[in-house]
């Protein structure tokens, strides 16, 4: 099991010292660096700053929203990324939500399943240097009553074939995950229920693509606090949780919800969502359960964490993404030695 950094959003303030993580990162031997977009900091221009000031990490989209570029535009930034770091990007794609697709971008959320699908061939065919060409629901190219053209892509990546990953929750978008794509982004993967919550779901969408789940890469982003006291460390993910399980999304569409609900939390995932949108943010965050968030975390001295990862690791996790709490770099930078230390007992390295 291999480890990854993520960054989050650009622009919180801490940026000078999310260069200093990606840099640590890259001098301890962590694969890969991962950096987020919503509607505020892009993260093809934090992708490249970062690769230009590293040397070994792959840098990765996590994601590029789907409605906030064209697929061509998308395979264009994926080549450009590719050549300025020699050959280390990592292509995470993601539909959103709808309040950011509808609200920010003016993209109606309706068929992500089948978007996402026709999204992924044009970005294939395109990055294959072959002229693009493309019939499908939501794109046409070139469009047929016009000027247009079949082109193709005219820069040279380094590599011929660059990793594409996709940001998936609910049932049917990590099958097809599965199927059409190299690796899976996940949120709160909890090592107990992975077999019921994603890698089922993973492994029926590459039986359909006539392969297993050997090579692909099942990459969750987990929470990590250092320390004693457990149950303390857990209370400062509290916001964070209830923020994606109580407030990303509307009332009928939260994929989070969702899933703390087919982890066994259907009573507290309705109590937290109903606090969070009445505006009871601090109510919200006091109804997650601490066995949720213990689940979904590395909480503790390094040798809880260490057991921990090796759940991960027997649970299919193949890059394990870290998100080190702490207000100043050095308790951060001290969480990323932590995470390679804890990796190395558990016999992971």
């Amino acid at each position: 099991m291999r480890l990854g950094i993520n960054l989050g959003y650009w622009g919180a303030g801490m940026d000078a010292d999310n260069l200093a993580v990606a840099r640590e990162a890259d001098r301890l031997g962590y694969s890969v660096c991962w950096a987020a977009e919503a509607y505020g900091s892009d993260a093809a221009t934090v992708l490249a700053w970062v690769a230009a000031q590293t040397e070994r990490i792959d840098v990765g989209s996590a994601i590029f929203q789907i409605p906030a570029r064209t697929p061509a535009m998308t395979a264009m930034t994926a080549a450009t990324l590719d050549t300025l770091s020699g050959g280390r990007f990592r292509l995470g794609l993601g539909v959103s939500g709808p309040q950011v697709s509808e609200g920010w971008y003016g993209t109606r959320f309706d068929k992500p399943l089948a978007r996402t699908r026709e999204y992924v061939e044009i970005i294939r065919k395109a990055m294959s240097r072959e002229r693009l060409t493309h019939e499908g629901q939501n794109w046409t190219l070139p469009l047929p009553d016009g000027p247009g053209k079949p082109l193709k892509l005219t820069v040279h990546p380094v590599r011929e074939y660059i990793p594409l990953y996709i940001a998936a929750i609910g049932p049917k978008n990590l099958e097809q995950t599965g199927e059409i794509a190299d690796g899976a982004l996940v949120l709160f993967y909890a090592p107990e229920h992975a077999e019921a919550t994603t890698l089922s779901a993973l492994r029926t969408g590459r039986e359909k693509a006539g392969k297993d789940l050997e090579g692909f890469d099942v990459v969750p982003t987990v929470p990590m606090a250092l320390g004693d006291d457990v149950r303390a460390l857990a209370d400062q993910f509290r916001p964070y949780t209830a923020l994606y399980v109580g407030g990303m999304g509307s009332a009928k569409q939260n994929f989070y919800n969702k899933l703390a609900q087919r982890m066994g939390y259907e009573k507290e995932a309705a109590e937290i969502q109903e606090k969070y949108l009445a505006g009871d943010k601090e109510g919200a965050a006091a109804a997650v359960p601490h066995e949720l968030i213990d689940s979904t975390s590395l909480l503790g001295p390094v040798e809880r964490i260490a057991d921990r990862m090796q759940a991960y690791a027997g649970a299919g996790v193949t890059t394990l993404s870290l998100t080190p709490s702490g207000f100043t770099l050095e308790e951060r930078l001290a969480g990323l030695r932590a995470g390679v230390e804890a990796l190395e007992r558990a016999g992971l390295a």
